[in-house]
């Protein structure tokens, strides 16, 4: 079971006032400009995204921390992880490893599409 499973569950409900719900960003694909789209209704911010599939190619890849070399490294990727993508900017594809993992950066020329 994933740790937001609370939020996500049918008829499960928030209202969009009051203090922010605490979110593990760590584990959830939130950041302040976007989201996974099934945080539509639970989290506010400018756009919600649906995630591309693709899968770590070559000899693997770093995950990070942010999109850049010297970000702190999360974890390694070994070829074939699942990687959903959210967002893809200079060079960098930020999302998450599955559909519940870790979430942060890996050089987008480490990835392709799922098939």
């Amino acid at each position: 079971m994933s740790d937001y499973a609370d939020i996500t569950a049918p008829g499960v409900s928030f209202a969009l006032s009051g203090p922010g719900m605490k979110l593990d960003p760590a584990h959830l694909p939130v950041r302040g400009d976007l989201a996974h789209i099934r945080f539509a209704g639970k989290v506010f911010v400018q756009h919600y995204v649906v995630p591309l599939a693709h899968t770590v190619n070559g000899s693997g890849a770093t995950l990070r921390s942010a999109g850049r070399e010297d970000a702190d490294v999360l974890a390694d990727l070994p070829t074939g992880t699942a990687f959903n993508v959210l967002d893809v900017s200079g060079g960098w594809a930020w999302g998450q490893i599955d559909e519940d993992g870790l979430v942060g950066y890996v050089p987008a020329a480490a990835l392709h599409p799922a098939q």
